[in-house]
């Protein structure tokens, strides 16, 4: 069996299964039962001047018979005690001490504040502290959250600040909710960062009642964007973490945030660079236990490849991930529809006749079944009929041989400015 143990920017964890900061993560009892149902260390619900939270406060998005799809929120930070908080900590950690605990925390940004927040909580013994820069609301709005996390400069002060004082390595928790999440990055890096995590929620409206016309959730007939995480926001998550990964002025260790639900994701959220990964959402849907099998699922996988240790996905994929300028142009692939798979629900002819590149053929064969039949000389191969088709094996993607040499859009630009000395290469590309 492989080794899953980690080593996250000095922190040591028995594997890479931790819980995000969030309702799970509310109290001692809760990180506790998590401990003992396999997690291997949790991020405590962000500690800060407690506030009053709102009734209601939860909403889900439930698509194609799928619940929670996704999730909204409009959940602060904790409304607890900073003392109790602390207290239940300490117990905690004395318990179980080989887990590992990191304190989230959210001040507003004050040097002082920070020095004062970062000593009593690392008095207690805390294996690290994640600074929440991301909450979208509520908090936004009194300038901490992702007001300041939009702010690279206030990021880069503020992680300084924390750094002054910190005896423990400090993540910096990044917002989504920002044009390009590598430049916080690199000003959290700038400030003293020893590592990063992403993403925080989303901002987002769950829905409208469309009898009452009331928004969801609403709080007494009022509502507020909220926070979107859950499955649906995976494809976001892992890309933000991939644009860091790649990006050599971050260069320090991901803690990977967003939809992860099965052991699958986290090998996916590891192959694009994070060290390690934080739930919420599927525990807030499953509970606990859901760890007992991502960690199966993630002892066969790495056994099936032969790995020794699970830190050896980390980063595997990111060389894959480039710019859409260094694709190939020249590449391409076809679609082939295999008769023998084939349903006949004709949803490929569909799809490609009114979305694509009406490249697919509605024929009947010499026995008199009818039968489809791709033109490639006119497929792109865009991939729509075989992601419409329900039946596995009906439709493959073929990569054609003998086509031109490769040649991506940068290259492209860069022969054309060569010769025309007219275009540089910006103008062209």
């Amino acid at each position: 069996m492989a080794d899953l143990s980690i080593d996250f920017a000095g922190i040591k964890s028995p594997n890479p299964f931790w819980l995000a900061s969030a309702p799970p993560t509310n109290t001692g009892y809760q990180v506790q039962r998590a401990f003992e149902a396999g997690w291997g260390g949790a991020v405590w619900k962000t500690l800060g001047e407690p506030v009053i939270n709102t009734s209601a406060r939860f909403a889900a998005v439930h698509f194609g018979g799928q619940r929670v799809a996704g999730f909204n929120n409009i959940e602060l930070i904790t409304d607890r005690p900073l003392e109790v908080n602390l207290k239940e900590i300490y117990e905690t950690k004395r318990r179980f001490p080989h887990h590992t605990i990191i304190a989230s925390l959210m001040v507003e940004p004050k040097r002082e504040k920070w020095h004062e927040i970062v000593k009593r909580v690392e008095a207690i013994g805390v294996d690290g502290l994640e600074l929440n820069f991301g909450c979208p609301h509520g908090m936004a709005e009194r300038g901490m959250g992702a007001a300041s996390g939009q702010q690279p400069d206030l990021v880069q002060a503020q992680t300084a600040w924390v750094k002054e004082v910190a005896t423990t390595p400090v993540i910096v928790k990044l917002t989504p909710n920002i044009t390009d999440i590598t430049v916080v990055a690199r000003h959290a890096v700038k400030g003293g960062a020893d590592a990063i995590s992403l993403i925080n929620t989303i901002n987002s409206l769950a829905g409208v009642d469309i009898h009452s016309w009331n928004t969801i959730p609403n709080v007494g007939g009022l509502g507020a964007h909220g926070g979107y995480c859950g499955p649906a926001v995976k494809p976001i998550a892992l890309s933000m973490v991939a644009e860091c990964a790649r990006d050599r002025e971050v260069g320090v260790p991901i803690s990977g945030i967003g939809g992860i639900s099965t052991w699958q994701d986290v090998v996916e959220f590891m192959l694009m660079g994070s060290t390690g990964i934080q739930v919420c959402t599927a525990v807030m849907h499953h509970g606990f236990r859901i760890v007992e099998e991502m960690i199966d699922g993630l002892n066969h996988y790495l056994d099936e490849k032969g790995l020794a240790s699970v830190t050896e996905l980390i980063g595997k994929s990111v060389p894959k991930y480039s710019n859409w300028g260094d694709l190939d142009l020249n590449y391409q692939v076809v679609a082939r529809i295999n008769e023998e798979n084939c349903i006949n629900c004709n949803k490929c002819h569909i799809a490609c006749e009114d979305a694509s590149h009406q490249c697919i053929d509605m024929l009947t064969n010499a026995e008199g079944k009818a039968i489809l039949q791709v033109r490639e000389e006119d497929c792109v191969g865009c991939n729509l009929c075989s992601i419409v088709c329900p039946a596995d094996g009906a439709i493959d993607m073929i990569a054609l041989e003998g086509g031109a040499a490769p040649m991506s859009w940068n290259q492209r630009s860069r022969i054309i400015s060569g010769v025309n000395g007219a275009y540089s290469e910006a103008e062209v590309g």
